[in-house]
């Protein structure tokens, strides 16, 4: 793993991200946190290694509210500015692919939120988007807002959201990911938003973290 600094946002500064990269590569996700914890927290590096043990290799990086140590989160247009120039350093990263290797956006929680409204607003050319826990609504308050802007992503999407997840209750969150063009959902069985189990109901005998992973790396290849 190698950090680096970037710029995100004029009014912001720089803050940090870490490459980690994979073994005979198929395609690197520039990926953002969620709005409680940073890019190293475990959730994020269990998420990171098993990506890179399917050939993946992962850009994380900080929003400058927790490059600054957490609270609130910054509002839209600096989140899109930190995005855009998480892609710009990702593309200029070295990679073992003579051609480059395949971009896709991806995040936890919020990082995927805030990589939705990028996707959807700017249409950037990369050739998908994944969402570890999508937060459709506030825990415990179902609502379906969030996803208005969800049809106007032209790229492919995964979902992969846990079955106990109180920020994306699965009965609303299904028919939205089947009503967009070129999007699935997988469920991951007993998981909640950090991809906690239970232990004693959960009928797979897969690692969380192995299971959600084998998944993308499924996504990836059909997207290239």
């Amino acid at each position: 793993m190698k950090q680096y600094t970037f710029l995100a946002s004029k009014t912001k500064g720089t803050v940090s991200a870490i490459h980690q990269t994979a073994q005979n590569p198929i395609a690197r996700f520039v990926m953002g946190h969620g709005a409680g914890a940073n890019m190293s927290h475990a959730h994020m590096q269990s998420l990171a290694d098993t990506l890179a043990d399917n050939g993946i290799e992962t850009l994380r990086y900080h929003f400058p509210f927790m490059e600054a140590g957490g609270g609130r989160v910054d509002n839209l247009p600096i989140c899109l500015d930190t995005i855009e120039n998480a892609l710009a350093l990702s593309a200029n990263l070295p990679s073992e692919s003579p051609k480059g290797l395949p971009t896709f956006l991806c995040g936890h929680s919020f990082g995927g939120r805030m990589s939705s409204h990028f996707a959807a607003e700017k249409r950037p050319e990369i050739a998908g988007i994944v969402y570890f826990s999508f937060p459709l609504h506030p825990s415990k308050k179902p609502d379906t807002k969030r996803a208005t802007h969800l049809i106007d992503i032209q790229i492919p999407q995964l979902f992969v959201s846990g079955s106990r997840d109180t920020l994306a209750e699965m009965e609303l969150l299904a028919p939205i990911v089947q009503s967009l063009p070129n999007a699935t959902l997988y469920e991951i069985e007993t998981a909640d938003h950090s991809f906690k189990i239970l232990k004693r109901t959960r009928q797979s005998t897969d690692d969380v973290y192995k299971e959600a992973a084998r998944i993308v790396k499924d996504f990836v290849q059909a997207c290239l």
